[in-house]
């Protein structure tokens, strides 16, 4: 099994809750509000005057064989959306109880 991460500006919500119905990802935890800056581009979201935009973040454990289709839905929005900023991170998971 593998835990992917996924960092989007709140601006895809849709879009990102569309992906996980399509592949059929039921089970995830999700975090609202959360503050970051990309490593190469684009621009801080700190939900501040300054720089107001936001991010969610979200944690779905899957089976491995969803892993690659779900971050090329990850790209896909990523590509039609550049400039608003989505990320994907990906891990084993060693054990769940």
């Amino acid at each position: 099994m593998k835990a992917i991460m996924i960092v989007y500006n709140q601006a895809l919500t849709e879009k990102v809750e569309y992906m996980l119905e399509k592949l059929g990802i039921r089970g995830y935890t999700l975090w609202e509000n959360v503050q970051g800056r990309g490593t190469s581009t684009g621009v801080p979201h700190l939900g501040t005057h300054v720089w107001p935009e936001i991010n969610k973040s979200l944690l779905t454990v899957v089976e491995d064989d969803k892993v690659d289709r779900v971050l090329e839905a990850v790209k896909k929005i990523d590509n039609i959306n550049e400039e608003v900023g989505i990320r994907a991170f990906v891990w084993d998971v060693l054990k769940t109880v």
